[in-house]
């Protein structure tokens, strides 16, 4: 008696794997195009300065046109002529023009590529060689993030680029506002020097007549004859001021030599703030301030760096292919027949065993990453107390000045009172000459005060970063 059996018909396992294959399909791209989220940048900003005022008296300056404040159409000349003929922007302008071109080609590794190539080899036996020439491409996907992450470092490298032109045009703004108060205040002290040089020489002179007369003895004429060799001696300083401004103004707008034509005129008013109110909170610093926005960019880049490391644990995905024509040279003239294969296909690339190298390289940029986001915060604490401290020595030397004017009214008296003296016939040029020279010694001092007050209204708007924005990146931030 036959026995029959029966089986249960196994299911196909071609079409199970594709059953598989295609559920897990949306997984694997999602995956292959996964990039890691940025980290975020922490906030070291205080809620507002602790060294700020209120100056309701003045407007606050424009952080992009801060130096109009001082109210003197030269010194507005000679920034614009900075912000144009400055070398230093110049180098910084044409770097970012070198990253904006390579970021517009960010992507290029990963559109397709296409190649020629040749290739000769002799046999083994030299007796004839193998000739071959062909066209190559290929197409890189960019999967596991490397195309987003080739992206945040090229974007991170032009951000450190603008950065940088912005730190060199708002350092050149503000060492231009200063060299020229140097030099205004220099033409402003000589001229004092001179005036007080003046007086100490008639000063001198009415000691000698009164030694004749028997009036004064020897110790006082030399005494007073060394007063007057000191005050000579004294118009060297202001002068080797102007000559080192002019200098330095000089450099500043791009010329050879100095530049006497800058700020010829001695007469000129010294350039000066009396008030000032800032119209900015601390966060503001972290547009204004191009470290810190070179921190913030470099952030970006560490972030991307991580990303293609992080990326080369994985398979590198594309597709390939070739159009390759041989033949065999017999001799030196003699070709076979050339025979001519295409090739399509994928093209993977799977790290398989390389010692922990690549994992290295991946702990190695994380560390850089993390260190990028600690200088972040220190960028942004040193813009936070490099304010803070312009602010208070502002607002010292505001007050210093205030009192220190309020010593020429005096001073003035008592020079138009010896002055009444002296055409009355009630007293020598003495009392007028000492008179004289307490006020020239007091408008002295309130000059260096003026300065040390205008060199701080400097330093103030060049710790929040003021200076105007190129053209290009002016249009960009337009609504």
């Amino acid at each position: 008696m036959p026995i029959h059996s029966t089986t249960v018909p196994a299911r196909n396992p071609r079409r199970r794997n594709a059953r598989f294959a295609f559920a897990l399909a949306p997984a694997l791209a999602l995956a292959a195009c996964a990039v890691a989220p940025l980290p975020r940048l922490p906030d070291e900003t205080p809620v507002r300065w602790q060294q700020a005022r209120s100056a309701a008296q003045a407007p606050a300056a424009d952080l992009r046109g801060w130096w109009k404040a001082f109210n003197d159409p030269q010194l507005d000349r000679l920034v614009e002529a900075a912000l144009s003929d400055n070398l230093g922007i110049a180098q910084a302008a044409v770097r970012i023009e070198g990253a904006r071109t390579l970021d517009r080609h960010h992507d290029a590794a990963f559109l397709p590529q296409f190649g020629f190539r040749t290739y000769a080899e002799p046999t083994p036996d030299s007796s004839a060689s193998y000739f071959q020439a062909g066209f190559d491409a290929k197409w890189e996907f960019g999967l596991f993030g490397r195309a987003q992450s080739q992206a945040r470092v090229s974007a991170g490298d032009l951000g450190i680029a603008e950065a940088e032109e912005q730190a060199a045009r708002v350092s050149v703004v503000a060492e231009v506002v200063r060299s020229y108060v140097e030099l205004r205040t220099a033409q402003h002290r000589r001229s004092l020097l001179a005036l007080l040089s003046e007086t100490a020489q008639a000063r001198s002179a009415l000691v000698v007549t009164r030694e004749h007369l028997r009036l004064a003895s020897a110790t006082d004429v030399a005494h007073a004859s060394a007063q007057a060799s000191a005050a000579r001696a004294a118009l060297a300083g202001p002068d080797a001021a102007i000559v080192r401004a002019r200098q330095q103004l000089s450099a500043l707008l791009g010329r050879s030599g100095a530049a006497d034509d800058i700020a010829a005129d001695p007469a000129a008013a010294m350039p000066g703030v009396s008030a000032f109110a800032i119209d900015s909170l601390p966060a503001d610093l972290v547009r204004t301030r191009p470290e810190i926005r070179r921190a913030e960019f470099e952030v970006l880049k560490k972030a991307g760096e991580l990303g293609l490391a992080h990326a080369d644990l994985f398979p590198r995905i594309g597709l390939g292919g070739a159009l390759t024509y041989a033949a065999k040279v017999i001799g030196h003239t003699r070709l076979s027949d050339a025979d001519g294969i295409v090739t399509f296909g994928p093209a993977i690339d799977i790290p398989l065993f390389d010692w922990g190298a690549r994992h290295a390289v991946e702990q190695a940029r994380d560390a850089e990453l993390q260190a990028s986001l600690l200088a972040y915060r220190q960028a942004v604490l040193d813009g936070v107390a490099e304010v803070e401290s312009a602010l208070a020595a502002l607002h010292a030397q505001v007050e210093r000045g205030a009192l220190l004017e309020q010593t020429l009214p005096a001073l003035d008296k008592a020079v138009a009172g010896a002055a009444t003296l002296r055409r009355l016939g009630l007293a020598d040029g003495a009392d007028l000459a000492a008179a004289t020279g307490a006020k020239v010694e007091a408008e002295l001092e309130l000059a260096q005060a003026q300065q040390e007050r205008s060199l701080a209204f400097i330093a103030l708007y060049k710790a929040l970063g003021g200076a105007p924005l190129p053209a290009t990146a002016a249009a960009e931030r337009t609504p």
